[in-house]
């Protein structure tokens, strides 16, 4: 065995267990759409899910880069937090109670931001991990009512990805900033008196940029995607597990269903276009796949909520449940599409990304009195023509 592939990390067991959180997560996300929802649950069901995701990454980066150093009570604790943020989704979403959620998703924000002062490194890849503008609306959401409340979410979502967005194109500035910031509240006479009589505090020395572990958070990212899809196969089984008599439509739609999920498992870590930061050798900017991992994740845990409602009415969908399926899966093949291919090239987004999204697009708007079995086939005829696309256009492996 070659120094290099022992030398590989992988998730330690302590990283596993923290992603046990998520599953619950996910599965009260998941319910939100369950029953075909209007314009109010997809609003919430996207900003919910973007403060859970923003949660496991902030503490999945931290663990990436602190490696051994992590700390066990820091972990879980946030697993704590995000259990309780899983757990107020319906209050939130059903009676209007938005506190618990707020309250657990700030603390969790600020419990990683303090993991990655202690560490004294900066995340100049996607700094937003470690900065508090974007919980600003967040904390003032709490004198507002609904919709007030949702826009100031969604400002929250704006600075947090604007933020890092911005500050990873420009990453010696970023670093220069917070070391400006470093040296200033080092000069404060709190910090001195802490350095004093708190032997445990760490901030002696400038921070430095963090270098995230390539492969180890490939495989982190990976395993959220295998989380979300064990989520959509979690549906199917439960939608089927309770209709009291099988019918061969049933037995069509959990076929073809499965079907489904096995084809975005092989276009997405297969192909790695939309869960990991590599491509076969070739390195993407954190900047292009954390973004690209929310939303190809949000689109897998809409299509798992369609598919359990679907299995509910294996007849004929309803407006609502389709829309939430088929409009996961035109945000998931128009997302994922263009970086199948190393540089976004013309001929694979406009062969490959494009008339899968727009076939999704259409099963959405004309498919209302197809059976839901024949909705979900034609989904995965659309996977199935990505899944084939690099053979038919004799584009090697190697290239992606």
């Amino acid at each position: 065995m070659s120094t290099t592939a022992a030398e590989e990390r992988h998730a330690t067991w302590l990283e596993l267990f923290f992603d046990l959180v998520i599953v619950a997560a996910v599965a009260q996300l998941a319910h939100l759409l369950h029953t075909g929802p209007d314009a109010r649950l997809l609003m919430i069901f996207a900003v919910l899910y973007y403060a859970m995701w923003s949660v496991w990454t902030g503490f999945t980066l931290y663990a990436n880069v602190a490696a051994t150093r992590t700390r066990l009570l820091t972990m879980l604790a946030a697993m704590f937090g995000i259990a309780v943020m899983a757990a107020s989704v319906p209050q939130l979403a059903e009676h209007d109670r938005p506190q618990p959620f707020i309250i657990a998703y700030v603390a969790c924000r600020m419990l990683a931001i303090a993991s990655w002062k202690r560490e004294n490194e900066v995340m100049t890849e996607w700094p937003g991990v470690h900065q508090a503008l974007g919980l600003i609306p967040w904390v003032a959401s709490l004198g507002f009512d609904a919709p007030a409340r949702y826009w100031l979410w969604a400002l929250g979502i704006v600075f947090d990805v604007g933020f890092s967005l911005l500050g990873s194109r420009s990453p010696e500035r970023l670093l220069a900033a917070e070391r400006r910031d470093f040296e200033r509240d080092q000069r404060r006479w709190t910090t001195r008196l802490v350095r004093r009589f708190a032997p445990w505090h760490e901030a002696d020395t400038l921070p430095q940029a963090a270098a995230a572990d390539r492969p180890h958070l490939g495989e982190r990212l990976g395993l959220f995607v295998i989380i979300v899809l064990g989520e959509a196969v979690a549906q199917l089984v439960n939608a089927a597990a309770g209709v009291e008599q099988w019918s061969y439509q049933m037995w069509l739609l959990g076929l073809i269903g499965f079907g489904l999920l096995v084809a975005l498992w092989w276009l997405t870590l297969q192909y790695g276009s939309a869960a990991v930061p590599l491509s076969g050798s070739l390195s993407r900017a954190l900047r292009l796949t954390m973004p690209t991992h929310y939303l190809t994740t949000a689109a897998i845990v809409a299509i798992a909520a369609g598919l359990g409602g679907l299995a509910g009415e294996p007849e004929h969908a309803g407006t609502g449940i389709r829309w939430v399926m088929c409009g996961g899966a035109a945000v998931y093949f128009l997302v994922a599409g263009p970086l199948g291919y190393h540089g976004a090239a013309r001929g694979w987004t406009l062969g490959w990304a494009l008339p899968a999204a727009a076939g999704a697009v259409l099963l959405g708007a004309l498919g209302g009195r197809l059976p839901a079995w024949v909705l979900v086939g034609g989904l995965l005829i659309l996977a199935l023509w990505q899944v084939g696309y690099r053979r038919l256009a004799r584009i090697p492996v190697e290239a992606a």
